[in-house]
């Protein structure tokens, strides 16, 4: 559940990070002493609505319908965007296939407490309150080449059983009044929507939907922030799959 757009510190470039779409963010931004750095197969069409938590439908429809565009795709991740009414930031979806049951997949989605050890650019993760229908957690970005990113945020969730495993659905939005005040050198990110839905996909294979819409602030253009947003999907999705095979997520399960 992040945003991984993080603006350039002076006299750090030489840390660029060496995929391709890093690559093109480094090159527009290095003059202006600014960077992006993202910091989240077969395509899977989806077009059903699940009711959440509060009764209202949510949708994990990829449709053109519905303003959806390809931006890219590979083997492991299917990457969506469309445009947002007012702001020139896209909304993102992405699915893809983890070697995992939802159980397990879940299990690391909702190991807050140590997104530190295993969640890119992570520093911090707390768990501040549970309440009865939600938990409310800080969590603080630091990608060390660039200023430090935090946020509160409301996660709600919700899992209901189907014939071949439980489905799970966590959905979150800002809760920055419920947590720490903002510190100097720390840039406070005031809007980050999105959700996880995790189903299963026979008994030991999760098809995850990953949807976000953020504005991480900073003097950044909205087209770098995109394509920046694009490729930490992709990180994101690489350290839930390499998490999903650690044996402890599965033996909570048991």
């Amino acid at each position: 559940m992040r945003g991984w757009l993080i603006c350039h510190r002076r006299g750090s470039h030489n840390e660029a990070a060496t995929e391709n779409g890093d690559i093109d963010v480094m090159a527009y931004c290095r003059g202006m002493h600014w960077r992006t750095l993202a910091g989240f197969m077969p395509v899977f069409l989806l077009t059903g609505t699940i009711p959440n938590a509060f009764g209202a439908e949510f949708s994990s429809s990829v449709d053109p319908n519905e303003g959806w565009k390809v931006t890219s795709g590979s083997k492991d991740v299917a990457l969506y965007s469309r445009a947002r009414a007012g702001s020139r930031l896209k909304e993102f979806r992405a699915i893809g296939s983890i070697d995992a049951p939802t159980d397990a997949v879940h299990a690391v989605i909702d190991d807050f407490e140590d997104y530190a050890r295993f969640m890119p650019y992570t520093v911090e993760c707390r768990l501040l309150k549970r309440e009865a229908d939600s938990i409310i957690t800080y969590q603080r970005l630091s990608p060390k080449i660039c200023e430090d990113r935090d946020y509160t945020l409301r996660v709600r969730k919700k899992s209901w059983p189907g014939p071949e495993g439980f489905t799970y659905l966590n959905q979150w939005e800002p809760a920055n009044n419920l947590g720490p005040a903002e510190k100097k050198g720390i840039v406070r990110v005031k809007i980050c929507d999105g959700s996880w839905l995790l189903e299963p996909d026979g008994a030991i294979k999760t098809r995850a939907t990953y949807s976000i819409y953020t504005d991480t602030g900073g003097m950044i253009p909205a087209f770098i922030a995109n394509r920046a947003s694009g490729i930490g999907i992709s990180k994101l999705f690489e350290a839930v799959r390499k998490q999903a095979k650690n044996p402890k997520y599965t033996a909570r399960q048991l």
